[in-house]
């Protein structure tokens, strides 16, 4: 009897929680903007006014977030009694290039996000046919994707030239260039070239990390 008891107490809680306001979402807390307004994500979730905390689909709130084009990743979650947690991870540009419609924006997955100035200190692509589906393209996010922060940060990368998927130079703004060839064995090459920078010159070759040169 104690045990059919306590299941009716459970039961009852539940129903309680599913159906009544007693757990209702009365806050929504967004972290992580910059650049995407506030107000668009609360938009773009939709939490019903008054909705049971049992009841929200974190799942389908975070989905409809994650269409707004800044937006790389965005996490949702219940914080009990009446608090809906969204923590969003924007899309921040490595690269931009230029078109007749305007300037793109391309992220670290080579996805263009945005048509709009790119801010300072983010390289400009210079290749054939710059787009998010194009393989040179493509090698030269990683590329820059490969490198750390601070790294891009000391290089004072100006422009990355991409003539092809194997030869791509970064255009340093102080007139320098760096040579740095294909994808392969960036972390090798990302950790090499700031100390050959150190040297005099204006060519540093950096596409075979083993064996590197300076002209």
């Amino acid at each position: 009897m104690g045990v059919a008891a306590g299941v009716v107490v459970v039961i009852a809680l539940g129903l309680v929680a599913w159906f009544t306001p007693l757990l209702s979402v009365r806050t929504v807390h967004v972290q992580g903007l910059a650049a995407v307004p506030e107000q668009q994500v609360l938009d773009a979730l939709q939490v019903p006014e008054g909705l049971s905390m049992m009841r929200l689909d974190t799942d389908a709130l975070a989905e409809r977030v994650s269409r707004l084009p800044k937006v790389r990743s965005v996490r949702v979650q219940r914080e009990f009694p009446s608090t809906v947690q969204v923590t969003v991870v924007e899309r921040t540009p490595v690269l931009y290039f230029d078109s007749p419609d305007g300037t793109h924006l391309l992220d670290c997955d080579s996805v263009e996000f945005a048509i709009e100035p790119p801010g300072p200190g983010v390289p400009k692509l210079i290749t054939d046919h710059p787009g998010g589906s194009d393989s040179v393209t493509k090698a030269a996010v990683a590329v820059m994707a490969a490198m750390p922060i601070p790294l891009r940060d000391q290089l004072g990368v100006g422009a990355v030239v991409a003539r092809s998927v194997s030869d791509i130079a970064l255009e340093l703004r102080d007139g320098r260039t760096v040579l740095w060839g294909g994808t392969a064995d960036s972390t090798r090459k990302a950790a090499v070239v700031g100390p050959l920078l150190s040297q005099p010159g204006k060519v540093f070759d950096v596409s075979s990390p083993n064996l590197v040169t300076v002209k």
